[in-house]
């Protein structure tokens, strides 16, 4: 996997993926774009939501909806990095169960999401889920 970062102005960059796929990022703390770290919380957010939907599917849930609210806490001082993370997963479908989305949301956290593992080697990260009829 390749990817490239080009300086904009004052300290805003657009990264564009191997894919072709621009985004911008804003080093004064989100002023024009997301940050590098808002980014990689929406990566953390992304790829759990993305196992947890593909993983429900695949077990014939009728899953409509998947929405992760992510909230963090970093240190105070330089280098600012995440210590905890919380993904909470709200979901929705017909006749979803419990034990099928726990265990969607489980299998992600301990075997598919590479974002989130990656992460987990230096950061305290937690899951919690709730299911809207």
């Amino acid at each position: 996997m390749q990817a490239r970062v080009k300086w904009v102005e004052g300290l805003s960059f657009i990264g564009e993926s191997a894919s072709g796929h621009q985004l911008l990022m804003d080093g004064n703390a989100g002023e024009k774009a997301p940050s590098p770290m808002e980014m990689v919380l929406i990566a953390a957010g992304g790829c759990s939501a993305i196992d947890v939907v593909s993983i429900l599917q695949k077990g014939r849930q009728n899953v409509r909806d998947c929405e992760v609210k992510l909230t963090s806490t970093r240190r105070d001082e330089a280098p600012r990095l995440f210590t905890d993370i919380n993904l909470h997963f709200i979901v929705s479908g017909d006749d979803l169960t419990e034990k099928s989305v726990e265990r969607a949301v489980q299998l992600s956290a301990e075997k598919y999401c590479s974002v989130s593992l990656m992460l987990g080697k230096s950061v305290n990260i937690t899951h919690s889920f709730e299911i809207l009829a």
